[in-house]
């Protein structure tokens, strides 16, 4: 049964660090290191979570809300994601099913890697 590919979703805050570097940063960093695909960080216009503070961006402050987008065979997500538990400001994390029928990352989803 071939594996079924996914698309993974982290919701963050763009002020959000884990030390000196942003928790947005440290996930790509470590998505490439791990050999997924890609990922595409987008920013939200507006947001608000669990405490039902506003995210927004503001002239003198980066408080956006954004979401992480990862697109990668499931098993590969989920050990991905095992890895990010020492990210204290990490929102929700969420998998869907998602089929692929298309583009350039489509070679790069399906191939073999070790």
């Amino acid at each position: 049964m071939p594996e079924t590919t996914k698309l993974l979703r982290i919701y963050t805050d763009e002020g959000a660090y884990l030390g000196d570097r942003k928790v947005l940063e440290v996930i790509a960093s470590r998505a490439r290191d791990a050999g997924l695909a890609g990922i595409t960080v987008l920013d939200a216009r507006l947001g608000f979570g669990r405490s039902a503070h506003i995210h927004r961006r503001h002239v003198f402050e980066s408080d956006r809300a954004v979401v992480i987008e990862i697109v990668e065979k499931e098993q590969r997500l989920r050990t991905f994601v095992d890895g990010l538990a020492d990210i204290p400001d990490i929102g929700l994390i969420t998998l869907e099913k998602v089929e692929v029928i298309g583009g350039r990352g489509q070679k790069t989803i399906a191939e073999e890697r070790e």
